[in-house]
């Protein structure tokens, strides 16, 4: 997973022009919603760890570029047997790490050993799962042998929880990242800001920006504010949606309006009554406007999703009309479980602002079919703790930001708390498919199979505004992972 106000939108904001200020050519200051929580991408959830460290910090064995296509990273080159369950990794020759040490294949099966061992906090386990053996016949090869097919393997390798860590540094890497990366660490000032300087010792290409500062702000206002003083060279998923159009049309500026892979959905506690009744669940999706709650979050610059998988993708089925917005069908399913008046909830909100502003019209809309919502406003660090770790929740709106992750809905003990054997030997037989037609099918049944258990109301696919300054090329406009290489970036 790669877990990210008030809905009454802001009218009349006045743009002033950006102070002609004079721009170092090699350093460059990222602004961000949230701070990470730590800086290891392979032994957290949160999604901004991955922003911040892949492909800057941290490098795989493999990567996606910013179209979605897998390309070499630490391995030069791989090859897959005829039966697709083994494959041989040949790694680049003379890489080190931030701190000296040469990268060999024993990192590759220490990192894989340790991404899979009893006390990881590895958030994608199931991609390391299917390995039987991993074998390092010389310094340079790496030979992983799979127990069974698993389709999306190498796609799974290209993830920041795949990153290689070295074992000698591996244990301070939450703290002090030591990576092989084109960045390294320099300081991190919590609730402030994170800096970096260039590797010159990195074996790519020397980027052209040497020193590159993370700034983290999660009001809307605030990074509207920062963006027009020039104390932001670039914002990542841009807060204050209404201020977009106005912002595009100052020359100092540019917005780009792309895709991502998060689904944002209202997640329910399943396990938890009286969400753990199907009629209770139907209600809520049923009391649900997408449109109301994408026009009023995010300006109307949103994808409805009808369930957890991405339009992004070619196995996608357009289920937005399977429960339709029908608050007279709400209350009659919350009267036959036994809820005539309605009953009250909370709804735990993470900062972003399409989670406080979505928040703020899911609980009106709560509430005109007998729910009464209160709100809590948490910080991600909390979000972490009590939702997603300890699973103390009602109800959450967050959006899932790694791609083709409807696998979270077979691991029963998720914070979903959805337990469906059907739907994870659904999910088992898509992963051991390899040909395409066949497995993009079962996507189509296991994506039905939500929506029929109406796990979470799915409400809409979390676009990424970036703004930058108008000489700053090289910022992905689109996210197929939710990350910000630095070695892409250029002034012009």
């Amino acid at each position: 997973m790669r877990l990210i106000l008030a809905a009454t939108l802001l009218a009349g904001v006045s743009l002033g022009a950006l102070p002609a200020l004079s721009q170092p050519k090699d350093s460059v200051t990222l602004c961000m919603t949230l701070e990470p929580p730590i800086l290891d991408p392979t032994q957290g959830a949160a999604q901004a760890i991955k922003e911040v460290t892949y492909g800057n910090i941290f490098e795989g064995l493999v990567a996606l570029d910013r179209t979605g296509k897998i390309v070499p990273k630490l391995a030069e080159s791989w090859s897959v047997s005829a039966d697709a369950l083994t494959y041989t990794f040949k790694l680049r020759a003379g890489v080190k790490y931030h701190d000296g040490a040469e990268l060999t294949s024993a990192d590759v099966k220490f990192s894989f050993d340790r991404a899979v061992a009893p006390d990881s906090k590895n958030a994608t386990k199931k991609v390391f799962a299917p390995i039987a053996s991993i074998e390092t016949p010389d310094p340079l090869t790496v030979k992983i042998t799979l127990k069974e097919v698993s389709a999306n393997f190498l796609f799974g390798l290209s993830y920041g929880d795949a990153s290689i860590l070295s074992p000698g540094s591996a244990k301070d890497a939450s703290t002090k990242p030591v990576g092989t990366g084109a960045y390294k660490y320099v300081d991190w000032s919590r609730g402030n800001r994170l800096q970096f300087t260039r590797n010159d010792g990195w074996w790519g290409p020397k980027p052209a920006i040497k020193d590159v500062i993370y700034r983290f702000i999660s009001d809307p206002q605030a990074q509207l504010a920062a963006i027009q003083a020039g104390d932001c060279d670039a914002l990542t998923n841009f807060g204050a949606s209404e201020s977009i159009e106005v912002l595009k049309k100052d020359p100092k500026l540019k917005v780009a309006v792309g895709n991502t892979e998060g689904e944002t959905i209202l997640a329910m506690n399943n396990a938890k009554a009286p969400f753990s009744d199907l009629r209770v669940r139907k209600a809520i999706a049923h009391a649900i406007d997408r449109k109301t709650v994408i026009d009023g979050a995010m300006n109307g610059a949103a994808t409805p999703i009808g369930s957890h998988f991405s339009p992004n993708h070619p196995a996608y089925v357009d289920l937005t009309g399977a429960v339709p917005y029908d608050p007279a069908k709400a209350k009659a399913l919350l009267k036959e479980a036994g809820f005539p008046n309605g009953f009250s909830t909370t709804l735990k909100l993470p900062p972003p602002s399409y989670a406080r502003r979505s928040g703020e019209i899911v609980a009106a809309m709560l509430g005109e079919v007998g729910i009464k919502v209160s709100i809590e406003p948490i910080e991600f660090p909390q979000w972490l703790e009590r939702v997603y770790k300890n699973k103390d929740y009602d109800l959450s709106i967050i959006a899932h930001t790694e791609p083709l992750d409807i696998e979270i809905y077979s691991r029963p003990d998720y914070y979903f708390q959805y337990k469906s054997e059907a739907f994870a030997k659904l999910n088992r037989q898509a992963e051991t498919t390899a040909d395409d037609a066949a497995r993009y099918k079962i996507y189509g049944e296991a994506q039905k199979m939500l929506v029929d258990d109406q796990v979470n109301v799915f409400l809409f696919m979390l676009p990424k505004t970036t703004v930058t300054r108008a000489n700053l090329v090289g910022m992905w406009e689109n996210w197929p992972l939710p990350v910000t290489p630095a070695t892409d970036l250029i002034w012009k």
